[in-house]
């Protein structure tokens, strides 16, 4: 392997969150500052929300209502 070409690896690297929570990591960069966390991310603290665009659940379940009263008749 050839000396002094591998950038140096610091083992407690500061990760520092847009929502304020702090973490120590490892990493080749002396800082780390991100805009979203496992603490503030929708997916892992329960608040994700499904967006029903443009009422497509709705406008399905018309459609499903409609066929059904047509295979009845």
């Amino acid at each position: 392997m050839k000396k002094d070409i591998h950038p140096e690896y610091n083992i407690k690297t500061k990760a520092t969150c847009a929502c304020g929570a702090v973490f120590e990591v490892g990493s080749t960069m002396p800082e780390i500052a991100m805009e979203i966390c496992s603490q503030c991310h929708p997916f892992y603290t329960g608040n994700e929300k499904i967006m029903d665009t443009a009422g497509r659940v709705d406008r399905f379940n018309k459609r499903k209502a409609a066929s059904s009263v047509k295979a009845k008749k």
